[in-house]
């Protein structure tokens, strides 16, 4: 690798050219990556409430609805709005009482299911199908055209309302998460280090490395929203420590190659590459873990994150060592002494104290577990929002006008005869929670002749194969409640149709909270697993991986209990992934200053001196890295207006210092009670 380190000092100017002229292309592809906004679509394709959707859109040419919201306008006014909500592209169908029959008719020959459906004592109120998905883009500009003419007095709610909502808090959001990110990281960095220039340097060269990622999401097609709003603050937050691997490397050789910066930035590269090869593996381990999710969002921010960490190593070790050469000048201008405590007397203290914190340790591991495995989810989309979102404000006026809260459709095979499909409707009114179940036979009544029904209604709701239900639910999403009223519907509907389908957001959550459940407990065990099996291999012992999992994995505990204690819910998202994220990037404390404490015992040095000399070496580091992690995330957590990427971020900034703390005073402790253990079944650990 020194020859490696050479070239990169030989060709600098060259690299950085090349650098700098590669940021148009990624650029480019960031600019056109889709980015999807609906997380429900992650679910697998072949479970049934997808296929359901398939089927809409393929057969009824209708991916997502809406319901609309009129307060205080006199019916005439209303049916001429609707002619012009028909009227927008991608907006494939208007239902309101007026599609049935003329709004001269008199209400007495209505059907009073149909009327009550459409109307309230505040206003009325119609359903608007969309031809495509939830979170296309056809659907969310729908929605803005229509929100644009509306007026105050009107509401759109419903999930592709909420999704559009999304897209514009977090497309307004996600460049100031960075912005933050940046200003707190450099912040820490600059009290830490000791040079005011060097953090810039280390932001440029990190930047660049990150554009080069989300660029290359271009290949991917499409990423979610949760995963570019935290993909350049997490590449940030886990790859920082290389940068300030090399530096400090940098200078340890220019002390040693005095006079010679270039042969000391050569042997910096080749020393740095072989330390954060391990880092980075173990970082990336966690990623990869996250690809083994069946809810594919995980599969989403693991490629994204792999490619992230990969690229951070390449720039920490062509790009930053070539900026760093070129303004050596600027560098040593503006170098000053860190502001960061000595460590030398706090070393000491924790080897000749190891009692207390193996004490404390024991005391607080029992709460930290049943903290983790008591805190409560969320399921919910909608929770994540601020409730001033006119989406948010829609679905709770539906709420308090109508009794809604949610829609579900079903899919029923034409050949069901009418009189069957009228009984089973019947036996869905009767479901507790159900306000209403409707049906194109429902919808017509004994009044009104099924050949007075417009085309465009019929067409709507029944075609050669399917005939479409509505049934509309006084319960919320992701609810108990709900969720065993989707158990019964589907009784009822099979019992008419073992072919039926029920669909829509809630069956939709609930196939969610199934499978999420199961990933939770995949990915947890893939993520140990493989990073265990990293540490077995890197330090060639059987007691190490025991030992350094379960140090961190006591840290996530503590991370995920506190939530419990506070009474505070999670969004399903930050519960799954958290363990692994704090795992992957955090046991690179444990694994630095095991290395230092393996090496002091390797070259004769006894327990007590060995571990008080890697934890003298090593604190510093990991007490600069964890402040920088926890720099990188904290602001955005406290910024964001979004709950589902404001807890990851607090989740993962807390993670960092629980990790910190728990390395710099659990870990040595452990080493003093189990020193025997380690070097038995360990290699490397006695002088040859």
């Amino acid at each position: 690798m020194v020859n490696f380190g050479k070239r990169v000092v030989k060709y600098r100017i060259l690299i950085l050219i090349l650098s700098i002229l590669l940021l148009i292309p990624a650029g480019l592809g960031y600019l056109n990556t889709r980015i999807n906004y609906d997380v429900l679509t992650y679910l697998p394709d072949d479970i049934e409430t997808m296929q359901g959707q398939d089927i809409l859109v393929n057969d009824f040419n209708t991916g997502a609805f809406s319901m609309f919201i009129v307060d205080g306008m006199e019916d005439k006014d209303v049916s001429a709005l609707k002619a012009k909500i028909e009227q927008v592209d991608h907006v494939e169908k208007v239902l309101w009482y007026d599609s049935i029959s003329d709004i001269r008719v008199p209400r007495s020959m209505l059907p009073d299911k149909l009327y009550d459906v459409f109307n309230s004592d505040t206003g009325t109120m119609m359903a608007i199908f969309f031809d495509e998905g939830t979170s296309a883009d056809g659907t969310m500009d729908a929605i803005a055209e229509i929100r644009s003419f509306a007026g105050k007095q009107c509401f759109l709610s419903g999930m592709s309302a909420v999704v559009t909502d999304t897209k514009n808090l977090a497309e307004k959001e996600t460049p100031v998460y960075v912005l933050i990110a940046v200003i707190l990281a450099v912040i820490v960095l600059a009290v830490t280090m000791n040079s005011f220039f060097v953090p810039l340097l280390f932001m440029l060269s990190i930047g660049i490395a990150i554009i080069y990622n989300l660029g290359s999401n271009y290949f991917l097609g499409e990423i979610s929203y949760i995963t570019k709003a935290l993909a350049a603050v997490l590449q940030l937050g886990v790859t920082l420590d290389y940068s300030i691997f090399l530096m400090h490397s940098y200078e340890e050789q220019q002390i040693r190659y005095e006079g010679d910066k270039h042969r000391a930035m050569a042997h910096a590269i080749s020393q740095t590459f072989s330390s954060i090869l391990g880092s980075s593996i173990t970082t990336i381990a966690g990623f990869i873990a996250l690809c083994f999710m069946t809810f594919t969002l995980g599969l989403d921010i693991g490629i994204v994150m792999v490619k992230g960490v990969i690229l951070g190593v390449f720039a920490c070790v062509t790009i930053l060592p070539s900026m760093i050469l070129c303004c050596d000048k600027l560098i040593e201008k503006t170098k000053h002494k860190p502001f960061l405590p000595d460590i030398c007397r706090l070393s000491d203290k924790v080897t000749k104290r190891y009692k207390i914190y193996v004490i404390l340790f024991l005391i607080l591991l029992f709460p930290a577990i049943y903290g983790n495995n008591h805190t409560q989810v969320y399921y919910n989309l909608d929770e994540t929002l601020p409730k001033d979102l006119p989406s948010i404000i829609a679905n709770e006026k539906l709420k308090e006008d109508y009794d809604m809260n949610t829609t579900h459709m079903i899919l029923v095979d034409s050949s069901v005869p009418s009189s069957a499909t009228r009984k089973m409707l019947k036996e869905m009114d009767q479901v507790d929670g159900v306000k209403w179940a409707l049906g194109l036979d429902s919808m017509i009544g004994s009044n009104i002749p099924e050949d007075m029904i417009p085309d465009s209604v019929t067409e709507a709701l029944k075609n050669e194969d399917y005939q479409l239900v509505l049934v509309n639910s006084e319960y919320k999403v992701a609810t108990d409640k709900l969720n065993a009223q989707i158990k019964e519907l589907n009784q009822i509907l099979h019992s008419y149709d073992k072919g039926g389908m029920l669909i829509g957001e809630g069956p939709l959550t609930a196939d969610l909270i199934d499978i999420t459940d199961k990933d939770f407990k995949t990915v947890s065990a893939v993520s140990i697993g493989i990073i265990f099996l990293i540490i077995l291999i890197l330090f060639k012992s059987i007691s190490l991986p025991v030992i350094l999992v379960s140090v961190i994995e006591f840290a996530i505990f503590i991370n995920m209990g506190i939530p419990y204690y506070m009474g505070t819910k999670l969004p399903f998202v930050a519960s799954i992934v958290i363990g692994t994220i704090q795992l992957g990037s955090t046991v690179d404390y444990a694994i630095l200053m095991t290395t230092r404490y393996k090496r002091e015992r390797n070259h004769g040095a006894e327990k007590y001196d060995a571990i008080t000399t890697a934890h003298r070496v090593s604190a510093q580091s990991i007490m600069v890295s964890a402040l920088s992690f926890f720099a990188a995330t904290i602001g955005v957590g406290v910024y964001s207006n979004i709950d589902m990427i404001s807890s990851l971020c607090i989740l993962m900034a807390r993670g960092a210092l629980i990790s910190m703390v728990v390395v710099i005073f659990v870990l040595p402790s452990v080493f003093m009670v189990f020193d025997k253990v380690i070097v038995k079944t360990s290699k490397g650990f006695l002088p040859k």
